[in-house]
């Protein structure tokens, strides 16, 4: 019987995509000097607001009693994921210069390396 796996689904392949998408706009403006800009932050926001939706069906999962094999790993993962974007959007505002566009690229592409981690972690179930 295939269980449903809460951070192996759609909602972690949009979350990659999403923060994939972003940074390239945000590298996009790195290259061309830019500071980031409002559309840079919204992303972020959005980003963050999918990343709690992600967590949340994790959060669901493990209620329901699924378990990751290492929980303290998982978590690890899930607060660093939780943190990322909008620590992200106030590093980026206080560095109003490229610089700032390169730190919202940086915090995008490790985004998708966290939920592969998440999703590695989940996937070796422990089995009690």
């Amino acid at each position: 019987m295939e269980r449903d796996e809460p951070v192996n689904g759609p909602l972690a392949t949009l979350t990659i995509v999403a923060s994939l998408v972003l940074a390239a706009w945000a590298l996009v403006a790195a290259v061309r000097k830019r500071p980031p800009d409002r559309s840079h932050l919204v992303g972020l926001a959005v980003l963050g607001l999918i990343v709690v939706a992600l967590t949340v069906a994790a959060g669901v999962a493990i209620a329901g009693g699924e378990r990751p094999a290492s929980m303290a790993t998982f978590v690890g993962y899930l607060v660093t994921i939780v943190c990322l974007p909008p620590l992200g959007a106030v590093l980026a505002r206080m560095e109003p210069t490229r610089w700032g566009s390169v730190i919202v690229t940086v915090v995008c592409l490790v985004v998708p390396v966290l939920v592969l981690r998440l999703e590695q972690t989940w996937s070796t179930v422990s089995s009690g």
